[in-house]
């Protein structure tokens, strides 16, 4: 099969990582249409998604300190919204040993608690000609400006960047699938059209893990 060509969902630089690039399946696990996912992680200009303090090295912090939190979120393709989720509550951020490892020992129920927990906010686009579907996942409550059944165009703004769902910081988690219920569906590889990564211009191709990349 050949690979899905997307658009960048973000227009400012944002840090890779689990990226199918380093490996497939990129999330360590093939379940719900995430084996070749990715997760886009804004950042400022010295690179980072936050500035560090007291919190971000032993307790929680706020999604608002993060500069990616509120930033627009770009249809990658055109297509149809077929799913929508809004209404999952942004939740404070967990950068620490001493907060990601308790909440590591919970993906087990996160996973079992379904779709809402995992994905938080979240809108799936069926592309031109019945699929396959792209899924923009852990999107702000209450950013999102499109409904099922909407016509979307490719750069155009449909949500915000957020913390919902299982989510350890503001990002985005972008992912291809063969069917519109991420429950039922398999993962399917993709490539983005035009990208900077490290300086040099890269197309149709994926970005490699802890890479800066931008338009």
């Amino acid at each position: 099969m050949e690979p899905v060509v997307l658009e960048l969902p973000l227009a400012g630089p944002c840090l890779v990582q689990n990226s199918p690039a380093r490996r497939i399946p990129s999330h360590g696990t093939d379940a719900m249409g995430s084996s070749h996912a990715i997760d886009l992680v804004p950042v400022g200009p010295n690179g980072r998604s936050a500035t560090r303090g007291w919190n971000s090295i032993a307790g929680f912090e706020q999604p608002d300190r993060f500069v990616g939190f509120g930033m627009p979120v770009l249809s990658p393709a055109d297509g149809r919204v077929v799913a929508v989720l809004d209404g999952a509550p942004d939740h404070v951020a967990r950068r620490s040993v001493f907060t990601l490892v308790p909440y590591a020992l919970g993906q087990g129920r996160r996973l079992r608690s379904g779709i809402e927990m995992i994905a938080g906010n979240h809108v799936v686009i069926e592309l031109p000609g019945g699929g396959p579907f792209v899924a923009l996942v852990h999107l702000k409550r209450g950013s999102l400006r499109v409904r099922v059944g909407d016509a979307v165009r490719a750069g155009e703004p449909i949500a915000e960047v957020g913390n919902s769902g299982n989510s350890t910081e503001p990002h985005v988690h972008l992912q291809v699938m063969d069917a519109a219920d991420p429950m039922r569906a398999r993962g399917v590889p993709f490539v983005f059209r035009a990208f900077r990564e490290r300086g040099a211009l890269r197309s149709r191709a994926i970005p490699a893990e802890g890479s800066l990349v931008g338009n």
